[in-house]
């Protein structure tokens, strides 16, 4: 099963969704996906799509989950990576109004050089991410190495609530 995190932001992220159908339509995702969409409303005959579940619930798919893609958010990439899951991470972009700046970008291409997971900047690069997360060991992530993103987790949060 492949899961797709969209987090809880007020602005939409088609962009993402519409690239999943496509390569579900192609056939490069073959199995079930299943999305926690928060404020996106896309409809699709391919995906279970949710808005928002219960974290109790969320969590039990992330621990199904066999791949995780999300978008450029620190929780859902954290939470995601501390169950040792293979993510692709996709940030959310001001230019398409789906955020307010581009935050997104530095956290996808700090967790991505890393080799926490694979991070890409170009939604066409989608279906290679899918393809080389096949082969993919993420590095074990250790929250000590990363404590300067408490000081960007909480950056992000104050942005959410703008």
């Amino acid at each position: 099963m492949i899961l797709i995190l969209l987090g809880t932001q007020n602005n939409s992220f088609h962009r993402l969704l519409e690239k999943i159908d496509e390569l579900i339509e192609k056939k490069v995702i073959d199995e079930k996906v299943v999305v926690q969409s928060g404020h996106t409303k896309y409809e699709s005959k391919n995906m279970e799509i949710f808005d928002l579940i219960p974290q109790e619930e969320l969590e039990n798919y992330q621990e199904r989950a066999d791949l995780i893609i999300t978008h450029g958010g620190v929780g859902s990439i954290i939470s995601s990576i501390n169950k040792g899951k293979k993510v692709i991470a996709v940030p959310r972009l001001h230019k398409y109004h789906e955020h307010v700046n581009d935050h997104q970008k530095q956290i996808v291409e700090f967790f991505s050089k890393n080799k926490y997971i694979i991070g890409i900047s170009d939604i066409k690069e989608l279906k290679n991410a899918i393809l080389k997360a096949q082969e993919f060991i993420p590095k074990k992530y250790y929250r000590k190495e990363t404590s300067n993103l408490n000081i960007l987790n909480i950056i992000e949060n104050f942005i959410d609530k703008i």
